[in-house]
């Protein structure tokens, strides 16, 4: 028993970070309908500049917000410089777009910082706390709180806000958001700036768990689009039980399998269960009038 709950604990921990990524790709889905492969680079950058901000002295909570503040404006920059004169063009170009971007990230990344793994203190201290025989770092609370915080946080803002609304409105039909005062491109730039920050902030809660490094955000991008796709790409709520799920199928296998084949035998799932219901487990069905 204890066994298991190790493993579920250290599931719902690392799926708490594919949640928030996961986020991160649904904001700007609901925007413009692009898949962001770039996403996973915020995550690194979050962890690599709030290591190199504290490294130079800076205090470790004003590093993480200078970080986050940093990565919202290489989103802005990223949506003005490369996706935004690209409008207009397929789907498939502005991802082809968004996965140069992430290669130009990580290895400016590489120049800029280095290629070592980086680890910062953990925000409550490395004293784990034990459940019925299971242990847990307090740096794992932080993760998972993290998460269901940026939902709440998402689903108010979509749900609750006209500026939500109105970025859902520019993701269904620019002109006719355009007709009734919106300006599309200042909602895509919104969307850009928040998936970045919240990318970053992922880094910085994780960092101090799983270390940190220039070449991060690849493996990071793939679990969160998997987390997206498996929960239903463009719903937050299936963003974090994707994350979630994810983290514990992968857990579960390494625990109970092989860590060799946690990442095969995660897919394979996602693939099986996008094939009976394609739009994930909570999207629904697209219908189009002809």
């Amino acid at each position: 028993m204890a066994e298991l709950l190790q493993y579920l604990l250290s599931g719902v921990t690392v799926g708490a970070v594919y949640a928030l990524v996961a986020l991160g790709f649904t904001l700007i889905y609901n925007a413009s309908d692009v898949v962001n492969f770039a996403q996973g680079e915020f995550v690194m950058l979050g962890g690599m500049i709030t290591f190199f901000a504290w490294q130079a002295g800076i205090p470790l909570p004003l590093a993480a917000l200078l970080a986050i503040l940093a990565a919202a404006t290489i989103g802005v920059l990223l949506n003005k410089l490369a996706i935004e004169p690209a409008r207009g063009a397929p789907v498939a170009s502005l991802i082809i777009i968004t996965i140069g971007a992430s290669i130009f990230l990580r290895g400016s990344a590489q120049l800029v910082f280095d290629k070592q793994l980086h680890r910062f203190p953990s925000f409550s201290g490395d004293d784990p706390l034990r459940l019925f025989g299971a242990t847990m770092l307090p740096q794992g609370l932080w993760v998972i709180a993290g998460a269901v915080a940026v939902f709440l946080a998402l689903w108010l803002f979509f749900a609750r806000t006209l500026t939500g609304k109105a970025v859902l409105a520019t993701a269904n039909n620019r002109i006719a958001a355009s007709l009734v005062g919106i300006n599309p491109n200042h909602m895509m730039t919104l969307s850009f700036a928040v998936s970045a920050a919240i990318g970053a902030l992922a880094g910085v809660l994780v960092t101090p768990i799983t270390l940190t490094s220039y070449d991060l955000g690849v493996a990071m991008a793939l679990k969160g689009f998997a987390a997206a796709m498996l929960g239903g790409m463009g719903v937050p709520a299936g963003a974090l039980a994707g994350g979630l799920l994810l983290g514990l199928i992968e857990a579960l296998t390494a625990g109970y399998v092989s860590s060799v084949y946690k990442d095969a035998v995660a897919f394979v799932l996602i693939l099986v269960i996008l094939f009976v219901r394609p739009q994930g487990l909570f999207g629904r069905k697209a219908m189009d009038r002809v």
